[in-house]
């Protein structure tokens, strides 16, 4: 069953350190041509550990519609 949140980045203030990327425990966030995160939000599991880890807070968890 799928989660009902997943991680969203907000890319304007992603500094692409690579934190998020590493405490994925699923591989779903990659660091996209050094210049930003992208979160796979089908592999997402909704954990929050890469929102707590971002020292730009670029990363929210959001609801899944439809869940």
């Amino acid at each position: 069953m799928a989660s009902k949140r997943y991680a969203a980045v907000d890319e304007t203030i992603c500094v692409a350190c690579g934190a998020c990327e590493k405490a994925c425990p699923v591989g779903a966030i990659k660091v996209y041509k050094g210049c930003f995160a992208k979160v796979a939000k089908d592999r997402c599991v909704g954990c929050g550990k890469c929102e707590k880890v971002c020292p730009a807070n670029s990363i929210q968890m959001e609801s899944r519609v439809n869940v």
